[in-house]
């Protein structure tokens, strides 16, 4: 019995700790900075459930605006300086890009699982 045990602890610790489990409420948090014509991350893929909330954390030398090209779109306006924006949940599944429309370059690609 204790062998079955140590075994079940073993393999249900091996799990990928770094994939997002279905329809997680805790928000994935995304660190965007624009400077000049720069921005970081850029193009990355990150992996998020479906309905799971996504926050940028965003420092940004000038205002602008953030594409979410995702159904319904969602258009995320952010101050200079430090802020937070939200993405609400994408409820369906497959790769969603977020753009600066300034800079005309892909923040990041969502990919929903």
């Amino acid at each position: 019995m204790a062998a079955v045990l140590a075994t079940l602890t073993l393999v249900s610790a091996c799990g990928d700790e770094d994939k997002p489990s279905s329809g997680s409420s805790d928000p994935k948090v995304i660190e965007v900075t624009f400077d000049g014509e720069d921005v970081t991350p850029n193009g990355e893929r990150v992996e998020v459930s479906t309905g799971q909330p996504i926050e940028l954390k965003i420092d940004a030398d000038v205002a602008g605006e953030i594409h979410v090209h995702s159904s319904p779109e969602q258009e995320l306006e952010y101050p200079a300086g430090q802020s937070t924006q939200t993405i609400q949940g994408i409820d369906q599944p497959g790769t969603v890009d977020v753009e600066s429309h300034h800079l005309d370059k892909v923040i990041v690609q969502l990919e929903v699982s």
